[in-house]
């Protein structure tokens, strides 16, 4: 699939969004990591959707922008609410109970294999190329390097292993699905945000109440990570995401997941001490490298 053109102007506009982008989300795992020390996945999922809806609505109304007024437009919303922060929002917390914010993150680089996925089989205008399947082979043969596949996956459940899986497969879907069906109503990023951020909370509010809070104890450190996963993470990175898909386009749009894994791992390394196996960065270089071929990025075929 030709990779969407960017003109110049465009790309100077998006390209530090898309690093800043890429930052915020790579630090999205130690801050869960973090927030699980008083809550539940559930709890960990919520909070962050929660303060980004709070924080989008706010931007919204701060900068004059009106919400989506159309009830087809909100029902798209609700379910790319599903797709980038109810569901991926609560496996990711939950896999983290279980396996390093590193590994997550890793994994997390999935995500345009998952798109280019989903473009081929439920999104696509024309039939898949050779490029394309050569791609997804080697991006996943990639995963199983990152999970030490010879291995029985080590020391990671496989419950914990598919949540995250799972996860980014949701991830995969919501860029194209944007792309079709948000996109072309021209409404704002703040308003487009906002709005899916917030029918995200409204979802997850009731499964809060009854399961939300692992225990009473609210150390600085974790209620930190909590806000600037809210506030960064589920808000103003949603609509520098929205931007980026409006410049670039949904292929590009979700490789944003290039950096996500270096800064995760750079991060756990630092602040939680965790430990990296060779094989968990050589297979997140062959992900990408799939990625990459997978989006024309590096030509294989003549076409």
């Amino acid at each position: 699939m030709p990779l969407p053109s960017v003109t110049h102007k465009n790309s100077s506009n998006w390209i530090s969004l898309y690093i800043a982008l890429g930052v915020v989300w790579g630090c999205s795992f130690i801050f869960i990591k973090l927030g699980l020390e008083f809550l539940t996945p559930i709890g960990v999922a919520f909070g962050r959707v929660s303060l980004g809806a709070l924080t989008l609505v706010f931007w919204a109304r701060f900068k004059g922008i009106d919400l989506p007024n159309s009830k087809k437009l909100w029902l798209h919303l609700w379910i790319v609410s599903l797709l980038l922060n109810v569901i991926p929002g609560v496996l990711f917390a939950f896999a983290e109970t279980r396996v390093t914010s590193i590994l997550a993150g890793i994994i997390n680089a999935v995500t345009p294999l998952m798109t280019l996925l989903a473009i081929m089989i439920a999104f696509r205008e024309e039939k898949p190329k050779n490029y394309q399947v050569v791609g997804l082979l080697i991006g996943f043969l990639g995963v199983l390097t990152v999970l030490g596949a010879w291995k029985g996956l080590g020391t990671n459940p496989l419950i914990a292993v598919l949540a995250l899986l799972l996860a980014v497969t949701c991830y995969g879907v919501s860029f194209p699905y944007s792309r079709k069906f948000v996109l072309p109503h021209k409404l704002r990023p703040e308003a487009i945000a906002a709005a899916q951020v917030s029918t995200g909370a409204l979802t997850l509010l009731p499964f809060y109440l009854m399961d939300g809070i692992a225990k009473d104890e609210y150390r600085p450190g974790p209620v930190f990570a909590m806000i600037a996963l809210g506030v960064f993470g589920s808000g103003f990175a949603y609509i520098w995401n929205f931007k980026i898909m409006e410049a670039a386009g949904s292929a590009i749009a979700s490789t944003v997941t290039y950096v996500t894994p270096v800064v995760a791992v750079i991060v756990g390394i630092i602040f939680l001490g965790e430990q990296v196996s060779w094989y968990e960065p050589v297979g997140a270089a062959i992900v990408l490298l799939g990625a990459a071929i997978g989006q024309a990025r590096i030509e294989i075929f003549s076409r």
